[in-house]
């Protein structure tokens, strides 16, 4: 699949199903590639008559790297936020919705639905607030409004997520990643073994890139709270949550349900930070089903 110029950068995408369907634009999260939409998932949606299109955000996969900027140490920029003032970043979340606009542009999409998981929920809200004519729906899935008196992550969820790693031969990509994985997953639906370190190795075959996890992070701390933006929202919204996400907690998706007009939400108990083959029959029936209502109510 190939790269495209969108927003003034390149960005790498796929896009899958028949082509006069309707468009569903998935956007991944904080240092993940597009290949943690699974395949499973995507052809779930497929099956469901959607032309489905699936892209490395900037900075991570086979997307254009921002090699050589500098993102502000986290503790730093915290602080700074904390008492109003700005630290500069190399590029905002508003920037990464950008890109997906433009990559809609690119294909010649004028409208879509799109999906967006964890730091790519809070990228799709943006889309939203600042694009809301190109959505015809909105999916924000174990996301949150960025409101810093929400519930934060558990200690050994975020340990694992921001860990620098070690090395980057693959042995070490493949465990630290696993790591991952086994701290923010799904307690009630762990994954198998060797599934779960086959489609690891995939990935880390596919890329390695560990310096745009910081600049991406600074871009989520810079935009802050969205409350009051959200609330300006008003493509048909579905919230989906774990209720047992230990990374983004189950508040936050209440959280943002509760700020953004007319939402739905919709929360499943055992369900962790990611996508367990066992539940992407359901998430994909909750996608299309609110697509299509979407799709109807739409003058």
């Amino acid at each position: 699949m190939p790269l495209i110029g969108a927003n003034g950068i390149e960005l790498f995408y796929e896009e899958h199903g028949n082509p006069d369907h309707e468009a569903i634009l998935l956007v991944m999260g904080l240092g993940a590639q597009m290949t943690l939409w699974p395949d499973e998932f995507v052809a779930a949606l497929v099956a469901r008559k959607f032309r489905v299109i699936r892209y490395d955000n900037r900075d991570i996969g086979l997307s254009q790297k921002m090699d050589g900027a500098r993102a502000p140490g986290m503790i730093y920029q915290m602080l700074r936020k904390r008492i109003g003032w700005p630290a500069r970043v190399p590029y905002t979340l508003s920037d990464m919705a950008d890109d997906g606009i433009g990559l809609l542009d690119a294909l010649g999409i004028a409208r879509a639905h799109v999906v967006g998981a964890s730091m790519g929920g809070m990228i799709a809200q943006l889309m939203a607030v600042n694009h809301g004519e190109r959505l015809i729906s909105l999916t924000s899935i174990m996301s949150t409004t960025g409101n810093p008196g929400l519930p934060q992550a558990e200690k050994e969820a975020l340990n694992a997520l921001t860990a620098p790693l070690a090395a980057l031969d693959e042995d070490t990509v493949v465990e630290h990643t696993l790591n991952i994985g086994r701290n923010i997953g799904s307690p009630g639906f762990p994954p198998d073994p060797d599934e779960a370190r086959a489609r690891v190795l995939k990935n880390v075959r596919r890329s390695v890139y560990p310096e745009g996890l910081p600049r991406q992070l600074a871009a989520i701390i810079d935009d802050g709270c969205r409350r009051t933006r959200l609330a300006r929202i008003t493509t048909p919204t579905l919230v989906l949550h774990g209720e047992d996400d230990p990374l983004v907690k189950l508040e936050a998706g209440k959280d943002t349900a509760k700020h953004i007009p007319g939402a739905r939400l919709v929360t499943i108990p055992g369900w962790g930070h990611d996508l367990p083959t066992e539940l992407i029959g359901r998430l994909s029936d909750e996608i299309a089903l609110h697509a299509r209502a979407a799709r109807a109510a739409t003058p």
